[in-house]
């Protein structure tokens, strides 16, 4: 399967949307996947979906799917009546193999490729659409946020503080160029690849951050889903009696 804009489409798409869907529920101690356990009644992954659907850039999604999965998602969109258009591929052995998957088959040059964590439903519109206007000025851009917390770094037993004015938490959708992630994903696997940027930082790119946002978060344990529906919840009109 490959992944080109027909020519017949006006105007020819620029933005693209790789959502990463990996994981086996062992955190969220469920026997599903954690990007399909109910948030406010859908499963998470349509709430990420349809976030990048309908920003303003409207991306081509790609969803990055285990193949295992692919029938109970094809069942779930049926069951939610979800009908927001996506291409389904497979995932390889580890994250760099599955967005890997994505980019190769996407054969638009010049374009911009977002990729996303299939777990974080709750990024804004406002974030996706600046995550592409710096990609488009810079090459990269990265959503992170400044961290909150006091933090230490532990050598062996000894344990030194660091200026958290100094660090930031990565999250995602992390944007780039085609060109550069295509380079990017071109090189042989490497453990210590954790993130799409480190992927093209070791390709010699430097990284651009944006401001992401602390509401931004992945779903991870149980307890997370009851702070992603208190968020989702807070953000709706008040009822009119």
């Amino acid at each position: 399967m490959q992944i080109r804009n027909s020519k017949s489409q006006t105007p020819d798409p620029k933005c693209y949307a790789i959502i990463v869907a990996g994981g086996t529920g062992t955190r969220m101690q469920s026997t599903l996947p954690k990007q399909f356990s109910l948030l406010c009644g859908k499963p998470v992954l349509m709430h990420t979906i349809a976030a990048f659907y309908n920003s303003k850039s409207s991306p081509l999604i790609v969803l990055v799917l285990h193949a295992d999965y692919h029938d109970l998602w094809k069942q779930l969109c049926s069951n939610h009546h979800f009908t927001i258009q996506h291409a389904l591929i497979a995932g390889g052995q580890t994250r760099f193999h599955s967005v890997k998957n994505a980019v190769d088959l996407i054969l638009d040059n010049n374009v911009l490729i977002a990729v996303h964590d299939a777990v974080r439903p709750l990024v804004t519109g406002a974030i996706i659409e600046e995550a592409y206007q710096c990609a488009a000025e810079n090459g990269t851009a990265v959503t992170a946020v400044k961290s909150r917390d006091s933090i230490r770094k532990l050598n062996g037993i000894i344990s030194t503080s660091l200026n958290r004015d100094e660090i930031y938490l990565v999250q995602t959708p992390q944007t780039f160029q085609s060109a550069l992630l295509k380079k990017a994903y071109n090189q042989p696997y490497n453990p210590n690849f954790t993130d799409d940027a480190s992927v093209v930082e070791y390709a010699g790119t430097q990284i651009t951050l944006i401001e992401g946002n602390y509401s931004n978060i992945k779903i991870t344990f149980p307890e997370d889903i009851i702070v992603a529906e208190a968020l989702i919840n807070k953000k709706k009109p008040p009822a009119v009696s």
